[in-house]
C-alpha cells in the first residue's frame, strides 16, 4: 500500500464515524481536519472535495456492518437463525457498540434524500443489496423446507428492513431503548412465524 493510499484510508477511517453521526450537511471541513490532524490541503490532496470523502465514509461504514452480518450468517445453519442475525447486529448498532451513530443506511437516506443525489443513490443501493441478501436466505429456506413456501421472499425482506430501520428511528426519536426492544421482539416473533 502506498503512502497516499494509507493517508486516504486514514482519512476515511477517522471521518466515517463523524459523517455517520453528524451527516453530510452537519460535517464540516473543520470536523474532518480535527479528526485527522491533517490540513485542508492534505485532505484535498487525497480527495477532490467533501463529497468524495462523504461517499468513501459511507462505503466504509456500510462495509463494517455488512462484514459483521456476513460473518455471523456464515455461522448459522437455519434460515431463521440467519435472519435473526440482522436483529442481533442491529441491536449492537443501537447500543453503540458496533458503529458510532447507528445505521449508516438510515442516517444517509434521511440526510441525503433531497440534498445529495450521489449519497442517496448509495443508500438506495445498500437497501436493495440488503433486500437481495434476505430474499436469498428466504428462498434457500423455502427450498430446504425451513420456511413455508406460502411466504413471499420480497415481502419478508422488506418487512425485516422496515422493522429494523423503523425501530431504530422510533427508539432514537423517543430516546427509549425499550421501544427498540419491543420492536425487535416483534421482529423475532415474525421471523419465527415463517417456519
Amino acid at each position: 500500500m502506498t503512502k497516499a493510499e494509507k493517508t486516504r484510508n486514514f482519512i476515511i477511517e477517522k471521518t466515517a464515524p463523524i459523517f455517520n453521526i453528524k451527516g453530510y450537511a452537519g460535517t464540516s471541513m473543520n470536523d474532518i481536519t480535527n479528526a485527522t490532524g491533517l490540513t485542508k490541503g492534505s485532505i484535498y490532496g487525497n480527495f477532490t472535495n467533501k463529497d468524495e470523502v462523504a461517499l468513501a465514509a459511507f462505503d466504509y461504514n456500510l462495509d463494517k456492518i455488512v462484514s459483521k452480518i456476513k460473518a455471523e450468517i456464515n455461522l448459522q445453519s437455519t434460515a431463521a437463525d440467519k435472519l435473526l442475525v440482522y436483529a442481533g447486529i442491529y441491536q449492537n448498532l443501537i447500543s453503540g457498540s458496533s458503529s458510532k451513530g447507528g445505521c449508516p443506511i438510515l442516517n444517509t437516506a434521511i440526510d441525503a434524500d433531497d440534498t445529495h443525489p450521489e449519497l442517496r443513490e448509495r443508500a438506495l443501493k445498500a437497501v436493495l443489496f440488503w433486500k437481495k441478501g434476505i430474499v436469498k436466505i428466504v428462498e434457500s429456506g423455502i427450498a430446504e423446507k425451513q420456511i413455508s413456501a406460502a411466504n413471499n421472499p420480497a415481502q419478508i425482506a422488506l418487512t425485516i428492513i422496515a422493522l429494523i430501520e423503523g425501530g431504530i428511528m422510533i427508539s432514537r426519536l423517543t430516546n427509549k431503548l425499550e421501544n427498540w426492544n419491543l420492536i425487535m421482539d416483534s421482529l423475532k416473533k415474525y421471523i419465527n412465524s415463517l417456519i
